[in-house]
């Protein structure tokens, strides 16, 4: 146990009591000065700057006409994506499916040319279809247009040939039809009150079936024409002309003069017609027999 005097206990507080002649020394806390003043400027340029950015945003949803289904002519349905009015793409489209509304058409429009490509899985080009100004190009191994009903294919094009599948191929140019190579079809008509004419101007016209060549003239007249010669040819049958009426014009008639002329014989108007031996034709004046021998001369100048 600790014991002090009376002394020291007053000597003690006397000490505690007496007023201190040292200043106390302050320190302040915070930002002051220079350093405040920034702060102050940053925070409000923060705050225009916020200001700024949502007017901005308020404004790009107000001109691009934002929504919850899409913006602009853009809608996004669960079917897909709707677009309304005209578009505009400056990178590739690549979609599944394009359809345009049931009361619409579907129009694409292209300041050059529109190309549509197909391609497989590994990227590789497949089929393209380019609409130009002057052409409409198809690249692919096999083309085809087919009807709306049915499904039917009216028309096919690849690297062997081309098949036409309509019921009936109409051809209104003024010149007709031109082909190059050979043409194999059942039927050749033409139009009603409309006349057929087959042509080759610098070449032959060849007609060749296996079971025979039908033409047929049912309202008008057959008429055949050529330039040097024309052959009616039969290897294995007969040349059969049926008629009412057979007339060979323009042949040439043989002179024959009778052993007992008559100046006052008769006009002749009756002929004989003769063969030469090299198939040529002509006529001869009818005599109480045959006068081909008589004036076989012509024979002779062909």
């Amino acid at each position: 146990m600790i014991k002090m005097t009376r002394e020291q206990y007053i000597l003690a507080t006397q000490q505690n009591s007496l007023p201190r002649t040292e200043n106390p020394q302050f320190y302040p806390v915070g930002i002051y000065g220079w350093r405040k003043r920034c702060l102050y400027f940053f925070v409000l340029l923060l705050l225009v700057t916020m200001i700024v950015n949502l007017a901005m945003t308020i404004w790009i949803l107000k001109v691009m006409n934002f929504t919850v289904d899409g913006m602009g002519n853009l809608r996004v349905t669960k079917k897909g994506i709707r677009l309304e009015g005209i578009s505009e793409f400056l990178l590739p489209l690549y979609v599944k499916e394009i359809n345009s509304r049931k009361d619409s058409p579907l129009v694409l429009q292209s300041d050059r040319n529109v190309t549509v490509n197909a391609r497989n899985h590994m990227g590789q080009l497949t089929g393209q279809l380019t609409v130009g100004a002057d052409a409409v190009e198809a690249q692919c191994k096999r083309f085809e247009v087919r009807s709306s009903e049915g499904g039917r294919v009216l028309f096919s094009a690849d690297e062997d040939e081309i098949v036409i599948g309509a019921d009936r191929l109409k051809v209104t140019g003024t010149e007709g039809a031109v082909f190059g190579h050979s043409v194999e079809t059942p039927h050749i008509r033409a139009e009603p009150s409309q006349d057929l004419k087959l042509e080759s101007p610098t070449r032959s016209l060849v007609m060749e079936a296996p079971r025979g060549v039908q033409v047929n003239a049912a309202a008008g007249d057959l008429k055949a024409t050529c330039r040097k010669e024309l052959h009616l040819q039969s290897t294995e049958g007969e040349i059969f002309l049926n008629a009412d009426t057979i007339r060979l014009g323009n042949l040439p008639v043989g002179s024959f003069s009778s052993s007992s002329p008559s100046s006052s014989a008769p006009r002749q108007t009756i002929y004989e017609l003769c063969a030469c031996p090299n198939g040529k034709l002509y006529l001869s004046p009818a005599g109480a027999g045959s006068t081909c021998q008589s004036s076989s001369n012509i024979c002779l100048w062909s």
